[in-house]
Order: C-alpha cells, then structure tokens, then sequence
C-alpha cells in the first residue's frame, strides 16, 4: 500500500514537472485542441436567439398562449436550454472526478452531437424543446470538465493566460453563429429549412473534433489522485516531447508503488470547514455576474432599440459590439498572467459598472457602440478570470464537483434574470436594466474581493 508520504512525493514530483513545462508551441496546440469543445456551448448559447426566428417562420413554435407549454414556445426553448445546463454541471459534471476528465468530456461532446443532430430533424415544438434540454446537459458536463481538464494540464504560471487564449478559441463561435443564421436561417436548401442547417453544422462539426481529439491524454493530476502514479508520469512525459523539453521521468524504482488507494469526493467534501467559504462565494459569484453576462448579451438589440437606435441599426450595432468577445479575450491574454485572478474578477466587474453607467446615459450612436464594446470587453475578461480562479480553488478530488455544483448557479440565475429584466424593461426602460446589472457587478466584486483567496503563480496543491 502506498505511504502517505510516499503518495506526497510523488505528487510533489508530478506537479513540479508540469510547472516546468515551457510556453511552447506544442503546449499551445494541446490548449486549442480543448478549448474547441468549448466553442460548442457559446455557439449553441448563442444561436437560441437566432434560430427561434425560423421555427416561428415554419410555424413549428407559436407565441403567447398558443405554446406547447400555454406560453411562447421561444421561452420554453430557453428555459429548457438552461435547464439542461444547469442539471449537466450540477448532477453529472461529478462524473469527471469518478470517471477521469477525458472519458467524460469525449463522452459529453458526443452527446451534444448526437443530440443535436437529432433535434434538427424534429418537426414538433414539444420534441425540439425536449432534445434541446438533452443538449444543455451535454453542454453543461463539457464545459465544468474543459475547465478541470485545463487547469490540471497547464502549469501555474501560464494558468490564466491558457483560459484567456481558450476563451478567445471559444467566443469566435459568436460571430460564427450571427453570420451563419444570417446566412442559413432565411433559406431553405434541398428540402430543410436554414434553421435546421445552423444545428446541423454545430453538431457535425462536434463529431469532428471528438475524432480529432481521441488521442487527448488523461488529466495527469487526475490519475495521480488516483494512485496511478505510474501512469501519471507517463502522461507527464509526453507533453514533455510535445514542449521539446527532456524528459524528466522518475525511473519505476523512484514511484512508490501498491494498492491503489481511490480517494472518492461526495458533494459533503464541498462543504468541509475549509472549503465552505470557497463554495459560497463562488455560488453567489455565479449567480450574479450571469446577471451581467447574459443580462447585457442576449438583451443588448432590445437595450439600444430602447436607446432610440431602429432594430435594423441595433443589430448592426449589436454585431460590432460582440466582437468584444474575442478580441477582448485575445487582448486580455497579454496581461491575464501578471494580475491575481481575484482582482481580475473584481476589475472587469468595475469595468462593467463603469461603463453601463456611460451606456445608460448615451444616445449618440459612436459612443453607444464604444460603451456597449466596452461592456462585453469587460464581461469577456470577467468570464476566463472566473473559470479559471474557481477551478483553481478547489483539491482534485472534488474539482469537478465543486466547480459543477457552484457554476450550475449561474445557469439557474439567467432563467429568473431573463424573466425579471424583461419586467423592468417595460417599466423602467434600459436604464432600469444597466442598473440592475451594475448592482448585480457591484456584488461580485464585494463578494470576491473580501471572500477569495488569492492564487497567481500558486501550485494547485498549495492553494
């Protein structure tokens, strides 16, 4: 049986070679090769929006009372999108910490493609929201693992940069989605309508990528939790030759070998005194901060059409300003590897604050669009910061538990938020939404700045 101080040498051993992994290109390619699973969940987020214009055109969904559900099938289609986000991180996303990071996420991405591919061939609203839900679990399993996946294959000093990049791979899905539904969605070829095309493309495309990516290697740091410490090493060694670095594997003598001892987290671990404070505060991060994300980008053609722009011009307007997305990511990975992740979190959260302000009290078209940039600049630095920070504050045995349980939060917000900034639309117009997600900021930062531990340039054993 393998000693306790055996198993923290090894442990030692296998994190420091990680640690040394130089910023190659070899590294770089394995970061992009992960982050396109990630693609998936903004694409598919994002075309929600766009597609429910064709199903209405096929008069497949309704409006109003006519719904499947007594209410417009659009909304059902939401709800049931984050729905399935929110039961695949909160249930299933535990399933990595059992299974292993890449069985789960090559399993998850396959789901969504199957999925997907079904629902575009669903000629009733009631299967189309049903195989939507399938979906959003598939989706919400992938991204917590990516996130777990990727914070145990990088090494410390490189961890925000490596989601900053990710995040940049992942949000060019916004644009793609915008210019394919423009593109696809009004036509029809060979007999299926343009919708249909939008998902098929995602889900053959995911089937793609779950081919390229069956050679992914193991989370090292997974198996060495594990007690296969050998295997571990094995892992190590090759994204070593991946870098072009020499190989640093101890010799078969040098691992402590034996009985396996399989250390299983339950979702009391994540309640434990030392890390309760960790898993309330990341709760109620997510909760609010989807509140600005979600609050602003799936709202911003409503917000500048009540700014006085016409839905021609706001949705013009709203394509300049999602290109925040990745060139804010893009930017944003120059800098992510010099600032701890906490301030990051609580500095892109007072950029949003900063500059919804400015957008409430704007109406010249250049400077809504500076101020609207500005915005989702700063909620694309808010969302790498905080995928990485809260993957990197919870141990390897309850990682992808925890960071399920606590990002699901995020997925249940935007289900009442959309709800509740719709009713204040009516009733206070867009400034009564700007200040409803800058308090909804102005909580995240206090949360985080008070609450979180700092982590830059930390060992994920020692945070």
């Amino acid at each position: 049986m393998t000693s306790p101080s055996a198993e923290k040498v090894n442990t030692k051993r296998l994190s420091a070679r990680i640690d040394a992994l130089p910023a190659s290109a070899g590294l770089w390619r394995f970061i992009a090769l992960l982050s396109l699973g990630g693609f998936f969940e903004l694409y598919d987020l994002f075309q929600t929006g766009y597609i429910s214009a064709g199903l209405l055109a096929e008069n497949i969904f309704h409006v109003g009372s006519q719904g499947v559900f007594g209410l417009s099938d659009q909304a059902a289609f939401a709800s049931s999108t984050f729905l399935g986000l929110f039961t695949g991180a909160s249930l299933l996303a535990p399933y990595a910490d059992r299974f292993g990071r890449r069985l789960t996420f090559m399993c998850a991405l396959a789901w969504y493609g199957c999925f997907s591919l079904i629902m575009a061939f669903q000629n009733q609203a009631e299967w189309i929201i049903f195989f939507r839900f399938l979906v959003g679990v598939g989706l919400g399993i992938e991204l917590v693992t990516i996130d777990t996946y990727l914070t145990e294959c990088v090494p410390g000093y490189l961890r925000s940069k490596a989601f900053a990049f990710a995040f940049f791979v992942q949000f060019l899905s916004v644009p793609a989605v915008a210019l394919m539904s423009w593109w696809l969605v009004p036509q029809t070829l060979f007999g299926l309508t343009g919708w249909r095309y939008v998902v098929i493309a995602g889900a053959l495309c995911s089937l793609v990528i779950w081919l390229i990516r069956k050679n992914l290697p193991e989370s090292p740091r997974w198996l060495a939790q594990q007690g296969r410490h050998s295997e571990a090493h094995q892992v190590v060694s090759l994204m070593e030759a991946r870098c072009g670095v020499p190989c640093t594997a101890p010799r078969d003598n040098e691992i402590e070998t034996g009985e396996i001892i399989e250390k299983k987290g339950t979702f009391r671990d994540i309640w434990r005194p030392e890390y309760r404070q960790r898993t309330l505060m990341l709760v109620v991060m997510n909760f609010f901060q989807s509140i600005g994300f979600f609050g602003f980008g799936n709202w911003l053609p409503a917000l500048l059409s009540g700014k006085g722009a016409s839905i021609t011009h706001s949705l013009l307007y709203a394509f300049f300003i999602t290109l925040a997305y990745p060139l804010g990511s893009l930017i944003c990975s120059r800098y992510a590897d010099r600032i701890e992740n906490k301030w990051q979190i609580v500095l892109s959260s007072l950029m949003t604050v900063i500059f919804g302000t400015l957008f409430a009290l704007q109406s010249n078209p250049v400077l809504l669009i500076i101020c609207g940039f500005c915005i989702t600049w700063s909620n694309a630095w808010l969302t790498y910061s905080y995928h990485a920070y809260q993957t990197e504050v919870f141990p390897t045995f309850i990682r992808a538990r925890a960071v399920g349980f606590c990002y699901s939060f995020s997925r249940l917000s935007t289900v009442f938020s959309s709800i509740l900034i719709g009713m204040i639309l009516q009733v206070a117009g867009s400034q009564g939404v700007i200040a409803f997600i800058v308090i909804s900021m102005l909580i995240v930062m206090l949360v985080i700045g008070v609450f979180g531990p700092k982590t830059r340039g930390l060992n994920l054993e020692n945070i």
